[in-house]
């Protein structure tokens, strides 16, 4: 097995656990994993937290830009642990606020832990409704730099430029990629945001609400090609509100609340408590 990166850099100095998901038969292959999260705690800090006491005071500050001295800590992720494994499609579920979106931004190594660590076997690439592409360039201009931003060469580029556009759908009402950025709808430039993202095999692929935008004709595909990813490359993990995507395309899911882990298991059961839950 590849050796597992570091992609947390701070926190405790701890080994990578051996636990996980279900242990494989005689009969097939051990899993192989990708991510291995123990014991992650993020915790962001915010200048200048709500304060109670002198309005008129806080109005001073502000207009004079003096810092409140104060500082407020957000516990996103309390103590979250789980093992994900090659092959596998996980749906990370839970309320707004749960901290599925910072989760996601740690594995990539975009956040340090507080404490505990992430190790990931692989490049992890996280796909996002805000990643940034460049509103005054056109969408053309957009795939290439999008795609360089990913790894890929200019020759690969090139390759499966008319593959990203046609999955796309950019064009379907005209010729919209040629035109800047700024004057597509939010719609139509998630979708472009996934199909460059698509166009490439991942380690391990993270998309936050990426598939929550757009016609069911492009969600079909989109699920179909998050099949196709599990099928030849590493992890897919997918955050949504939509608990029929996550049923559609996954086969684990793992729900937060509060940062906490509630529970981690094959998609049926957790979607049902889930619901449940919130029925309640």
């Amino acid at each position: 097995m590849a050796e597992l990166k570091d992609t947390t850099r701070e926190g405790a100095d701890t080994a990578p656990a051996t636990g996980g998901n279900p242990p494989a038969t005689e009969a097939a292959e051990p899993p192989v994993p990708t991510v291995i999260a123990e014991d992650l705690h993020i915790v962001y800090r915010v200048q200048g937290g709500r304060q109670k006491g002198n309005a008129a005071a806080a109005l001073r500050r502000i207009l004079r830009r003096e810092p409140s001295g104060r500082v407020r800590e957000v516990h996103a992720v309390r103590g979250v642990s789980f093992i994900a494994h090659r092959g596998e499609a996980i749906g990370l579920i839970g309320s707004n606020g749960s901290g599925k979106s910072t989760l996601l931004r740690a594995i990539a190594g975009l956040l340090p832990a507080e404490r505990g660590r992430v190790y990931t076997n692989g490049q992890p690439s996280l796909l996002g409704v805000n990643a940034a592409l460049m509103n005054d360039l056109t969408g053309e201009r957009n795939v290439i730099l999008g795609g360089l931003a990913m790894g890929m060469s200019r020759e690969e580029i090139r390759e499966r430029y008319d593959e990203i556009v046609e999955f796309s759908g950019i064009n379907d009402k005209g010729d919209f990629i040629t035109l800047p950025m700024r004057t597509y709808s939010s719609g139509m430039q998630a979708r472009l945001r996934f199909s460059i993202a698509a166009a490439k095999q991942h380690d391990v692929l993270m998309i936050d609400e990426a598939l929550a935008t757009g016609d069911k004709k492009f969600q079909k595909r989109s699920e179909a090609r998050i099949r196709e990813l599990r099928a030849t490359a590493g992890t897919v993990f997918l955050v949504s509100h939509n608990n029929r995507t996550i049923e559609k395309t996954c086969d684990r899911v793992i729900w937060l609340e509060k940062g906490e882990l509630v529970m981690d298991g094959p998609t049926e059961p957790v979607l049902k408590a889930y619901a449940e839950e919130n029925a309640r």
